[in-house]
């Protein structure tokens, strides 16, 4: 069965005041959150879609997606972990309860707050994670990268062509990821906040899907103001 896992666990502590979750800001009438599930919906290869939110903001997503009429049967809310990669466990651990997984299963992962994703992003995640197991969408780096251990010197500059950009969606073989994941240490899973980054440390490969530039996670105030120029200039694609 192919699974999606919305991650809406975010507060949103980069945004500056607000009253809610960046989540649940609006954009362009209606919240970020909504954007991103009617993307999911477009796409009936979708057996199953889960969002994943903290206890206190269960019932307020369930509200919001009740008032933007999204009545789907395929998608639930359920309760989300303390960190990125424990929500992503926390949804596979409710669909090992709803349904037996098979060594075929795969879930396409994905952020709440990047509402500009297309059919092809997803459609390209899906078919490529079926074929490899593991899949990261990514748009290649247009600046000059650099690393530096201490944040006041240059240790390296490497080379822009081999820099990519990591997105989501994020998309596995659910038993790959999650027998990887049930391989690392307790402080392993600390410091490992990228889902893909778990199968990179044990050698295990993950094909790329090429994202979009636009494809932009909202965080910051300035974030919002991009998405709606992007809303109002009409540059989303299929």
């Amino acid at each position: 069965m192919i699974y999606a896992g919305i991650l809406a666990g975010g507060v949103g502590s980069r945004m500056g005041n607000v009253p809610l979750p960046k989540q649940f800001l609006d954009l362009d009438g209606k919240p970020i959150i909504v954007h991103t599930v009617e993307k999911f919906l477009l796409t009936s290869e979708f057996d199953k879609i889960y969002i994943a939110t903290p206890q206190k903001w269960i019932s307020h997503t369930r509200d919001t997606l009740r008032k933007f009429h999204i009545t789907d049967e395929r998608v639930e809310v359920v309760q989300g972990g303390s960190d990125r990669n424990e929500t992503i466990m926390s949804i596979i651990n409710v669909i090992e309860q709803d349904h037996k997984i098979t060594d075929e299963d795969v879930i396409v992962t994905h952020d709440a707050v990047r509402p500009f994703l297309t059919r092809r992003i997803i459609k390209e995640n899906i078919d490529n994670v079926i074929k490899y197991g593991a899949v990261d969408t990514v748009i290649t780096a247009t600046d000059t990268i650099i690393t530096s251990e201490g944040g006041q010197v240059i240790d390296e500059i490497p080379v822009r062509d081999k820099m990519y950009q990591g997105q989501t969606p994020q998309s596995f073989n659910i038993n790959l990821l999650r027998d990887s994941y049930n391989e690392l240490s307790a402080d392993e899973k600390k410091i490992l906040t990228d889902a893909c980054k778990i199968l990179v440390v044990s050698n295990k490969k993950v094909n790329l899907v090429l994202g979009e530039l636009y494809n932009i996670k909202i965080t910051t105030p300035y974030d919002l103001k991009v998405a709606n120029s992007i809303i109002k200039g009409g540059m989303i694609y299929d």
